[in-house]
């Protein structure tokens, strides 16, 4: 199917990025919020005993397996946003927490996500929502404009302990910090960036927390290179193309991430992945 030509379309294929756009309502935002507070309680040992690294096993395609995750994929003013950038079939393929308290070290260093997922054509795009102020101060996502136009760019694995990255990957190559744009967020609002662009974020050094979703969306006719076929929930519109496992909507609040269902559903996701060089 054709790319969109829209004018968010045109500016996405421009700069690698749009931001801000508004989504939700402050009722909406304040909701989700409460829920991932809730969320984050239950599990706040177990993410106080892992490196940054490691607490994707818990943070990363929640919305597999709770109900309230899968509804804030599905919101019509985030799916609106989406649709003009990629058109009006979307999966929800994956997404991840990332989330900064106050005095919390972690960081994300310099990388291209398109290096990791082995996913083609390019009609993706990830959507950042969110739930509270996102700010430089708190250690909102940075991006260098057009930086996606230069695929494949070479990464390293550092693992490095404050690095929320599952290997600490980072770009090898100079990166030019003053080019860098800010994007920040008010609440309900999100930004949409493009797989290839080059993108970090810094540790939080304010007394606000930082508390986000990354949701990546994929039009119908993205493949993934790997091992089985990778898994996703249909949000809007139809798939035609069969290229994805279709999983049915989660109707539990209470999952515990990382064991159960979840840690099943993971290992399929890293099974979709098995190919060098891959990461989640």
């Amino acid at each position: 199917m054709e790319a969109p030509r829209t004018p968010e379309r045109r500016q996405f294929d421009r700069d690698g990025y749009l931001c801000p756009v508004d989504a939700l309502s402050p009722q909406k935002t304040a909701h989700y919020r409460a829920l991932y507070l809730d969320f984050h309680a239950r599990h706040r040992e177990r993410l106080a005993a892992l490196r940054a690294g490691d607490r994707w096993q818990i943070n990363t395609d929640t919305h597999f397996v709770l109900e309230w995750v899968d509804a804030l994929t599905r919101e019509p003013g985030i799916l609106d946003a989406v649709e003009r950038v990629l058109g009006p079939d979307l999966l929800a393929w994956n997404t991840s927490w990332f989330v900064k308290f106050p005095g919390d070290k972690a960081f994300v260093s310099w990388h291209q996500d398109g290096t990791y997922w082995g996913l083609s054509p390019m009609e993706v795009a990830t959507a950042w929502v969110a739930l509270g102020p996102v700010t430089p101060a708190n250690g909102c996502m940075r991006v260098i404009p057009g930086s996606h136009t230069r695929t494949h760019l070479p990464q390293r694995d550092t693992f490095g302990e404050h690095n929320v990255l599952s290997r600490g990957q980072e770009i090898t190559v100079a990166v030019d910090e003053a080019q860098a744009v800010d994007l920040a967020l008010q609440p309900g609002q999100i930004s949409l960036h493009h797989l290839w662009i080059v993108h970090g974020s810094n540790a939080n050094q304010s007394d606000e927390p930082r508390i986000g979703l990354a949701i990546r969306y994929v039009a119908p006719q993205v493949r993934q290179e790997g091992g089985q076929r990778p898994i996703a929930m249909l949000v809007r519109g139809q798939d035609t193309c069969g290229h994805f496992t279709l999983t049915e909507r989660p109707t539990d609040n209470q999952a515990l991430a990382g064991e159960g269902r979840h840690a099943a559903l993971l290992q399929r996701v890293r099974d979709a992945l098995a190919r060098p060089g891959t990461s989640a």
